[in-house]
């Protein structure tokens, strides 16, 4: 017996939101952002964390009142990522500037090829104490090494994703991740990259290919065909 996977909710299906709303939207992930870290380290009476629980229920009934299918998309790619397909995902765990889990990271992309991006982590991602947690570094990594390679013309899904831990990664100091495409071969793509600190140590670093699903192929084609023809 096998079980249906649910239907993939297509970008053109989704709702795009403009310039200002994405930004009346992100200054609230903001805030989110904020009280998610002060959730992490409040020492405030016991008493004063059961009313405030109760506020944020209030507040969260009335964001659910009026909810949309699935996380909405930009109209535009946002400042400080990568034009790409990936740049206007705005519920993104990663990047996402609606999403209030997401730090959320920015990239760049630099003249040869690659791209790099400077970003703390604090509390929240927090795995051995004072350490970025193993699972948070290869999230990142799994979204900055994809973005790599959809720059370089070979957008995909992750087919593999191999992360080497060569130190703890300390939290609340900047960072810098560097990714480059190391290799194209047909619908395959592999690309690399690493963590470092401050001073220039790797801790983590990350190889991982990319697949470009026939379907999308197939479609890129047909649009071609008909811009071709139109």
């Amino acid at each position: 017996m096998t079980t249906a996977l649910p239907p993939t909710i297509r970008p053109q299906d989704r709702s795009f939101l403009g310039e200002e709303q994405v930004a009346v939207r992100a200054r609230l992930a903001e805030e989110v952002r904020a009280l998610i870290d002060a959730v992490v380290l409040t020492d405030v009476p016991d008493a004063e964390i059961a009313e405030i629980t109760g506020q944020v229920r209030a507040l969260t009934d009335r964001l659910g009142a009026a909810r949309l299918g699935a996380a909405p998309m930009a109209d535009t790619p946002i400042d400080g990522l990568i034009a790409s397909g990936m740049s206007r995902q705005l519920g993104n765990p990663v990047t996402g500037v609606l999403n209030p889990v997401a730090p959320p990271i920015p990239f760049e992309a630099l003249p040869d090829g690659s791209v790099r991006s400077v970003f703390t982590l604090d509390e929240p991602y927090e795995g051995p104490p004072g350490l970025v947690h193993g699972g948070i570094s290869a999230a990142i990594f799994d979204q900055v090494l994809g973005m790599t390679a959809g720059m370089s013309g070979v957008p995909g899904f992750t087919a593999t994703l191999e992360l080497r831990y060569r130190r703890p990664t300390p939290l609340r100091v900047p960072l810098t991740l560097k990714a480059r495409i190391t290799r194209r071969e047909g619908r395959k793509c592999w690309a690399d990259g690493e963590i470092t600190t401050p001073d220039g140590r790797v801790t983590v670093e990350a190889t991982a290919m990319f697949v470009t699903p026939r379907h999308l192929l197939a479609e890129e084609a047909d649009e071609a065909q008909e811009q071709r023809t139109s």
